[in-house]
């Protein structure tokens, strides 16, 4: 995929989505300083959202403040706890919603998750929208119809630039 200086890009990271699958695969954490850049490549940068779930201990604070110092915006969603103890976590819908509002401002939307789940919204941001949707995700834990169906993928798994 050619990419150019003018291209406004736009970019929504799946935080929880990216933490777990280098904490799984690499015992590591996620470089989102490094993300970021690989993301705009060189591009018009008009927004970079992370996308994160704050806990009850609120541990989590100094990594929240450090994304915001690298540059992203930071949107927070407490942790789901349900009367028989199970926990919900995710901002598909959120990043969803955001994604096509922002659409219309956009030529490239990156979204840097591997979760099948967005497989209809990169259809209807290229269909409908007119946009290109990259996909940045570590191969092993990324749905192969949601790569299949990205305008690129850039696969994190191969470089260790983007693990600490």
């Amino acid at each position: 995929m050619i990419k150019h200086k003018e291209q406004r890009v736009g970019i929504f990271v799946d935080v929880s989505n990216m933490y777990h699958s280098a904490k799984n695969l690499y015992k590591k954490r996620v470089d989102f300083r490094e993300i970021l850049k690989e993301a705009v490549a060189g591009r018009k940068l008009i927004r970079a959202i992370c996308y994160v779930i704050k806990t009850e201990t609120e541990e989590e604070t100094p990594f929240f403040e450090a994304l915001s110092k690298q540059g992203f915006e930071v949107k927070m969603k407490d942790l789901q706890i349900f009367a028989g103890g199970a926990k919900k976590a995710d901002w598909d819908v959120g990043i969803t919603v955001d994604a096509i509002k922002m659409a219309e401002k956009l030529d490239v939307i990156v979204l840097v998750t591997g979760d099948g789940d967005y497989i209809p919204l990169v259809s209807y941001l290229q269909n409908t929208k007119g946009c290109l949707v990259e996909i940045m995700a570590f191969h092993q834990t990324a749905s192969s119809k949601l790569i299949e169906e990205s305008d690129d993928f850039i696969d994190l798994s191969g470089s260790k630039k983007f693990l600490r």
